[in-house]
């Protein structure tokens, strides 16, 4: 059985993509910042990975216990501010969480990785990546990601480990509701703009991010896969 480690993976779509990959025959290892409600698929973890020697500890504990085949990195924070009211605080928080763990944790799992037969990183990014009011901050770090998994996929080619990026639209979780300060959270409002006509599921986020876990994407690398209705290509006016 092959060993997934996702972060962030308690709720939302890191939750959503646990129980997909485990409903999949992936055994899950998740790292979570606060304990996963309900019964978690898999060996949850609980630490910050704000505190990189927290995050060593936990990795350390983790890697000795299994191999790792793939890693998910979908840990993420957001703050929301228009550019002349930013806190700079908020966005050395944003740029630890959602680009140095990354680092970090892939550092970590890479000679696993490298080992494995199908070695998989998969980064969560995000349409605001492209541009959104009031993300300022966000969607730097999300634009990141993109660069870094184009850069990580060329430097691990020859190890034969794949890396690409999903990144989400808007998604229905408690994270979208509640860390959107000042700004519109009326999913009726936001649907009627997206292409589709519907807010996203941590379902659809995990159905592409196990698309790239799969055996069938071993020739596919470096890539950013949009999950968003098409409002990475246009929104419907309303």
């Amino acid at each position: 059985m092959r060993t997934l480690l996702v972060t962030g993976a308690g709720r939302g779509i890191g939750r959503g993509i646990a129980e997909a990959a485990a409903a999949s025959g992936w055994r899950v290892v998740g790292l979570t910042r606060s304990a996963p409600p309900g019964r978690f698929p898999g060996e949850a973890h609980l630490v910050d990975l704000a505190d990189p020697v927290a995050t060593g500890a936990a990795l350390a504990t983790v890697l000795a216990r299994q191999p790792i085949d793939a890693l998910v990195n979908n840990a993420g924070i957001i703050t929301t501010a228009p550019i002349g009211a930013v806190d700079l605080g908020e966005i050395d928080a944003m740029w630890a969480v959602n680009v140095r763990a990354i680092v970090q944790v892939t550092q970590a799992c890479l000679p696993r990785l490298r080992e494995s037969p199908c070695g998989r990183v998969v980064n969560l990014g995000s349409r605001a990546g492209l541009g959104k009011i009031g993300r300022a901050g966000y969607s730097a770090t999300k634009a990141a990601i993109v660069g870094l998994t184009r850069t990580m996929a060329l430097e691990l080619a020859r190890d034969r480990v794949t890396v690409n990026c999903v990144a989400p639209g808007p998604v229905s979780t408690a994270l979208f509701d509640g860390h959107n300060d000042g700004f519109s959270t009326d999913e009726a409002a936001i649907a009627r703009t997206i292409p589709l006509g519907r807010m996203g599921t941590p379902g659809d986020v995990a159905a592409a991010v196990l698309y790239f876990l799969s055996p069938g994407a071993g020739f596919v690398t470096g890539q950013t896969l949009y999950v968003c209705g098409g409002l990475s290509i246009g929104a419907v006016p309303f």
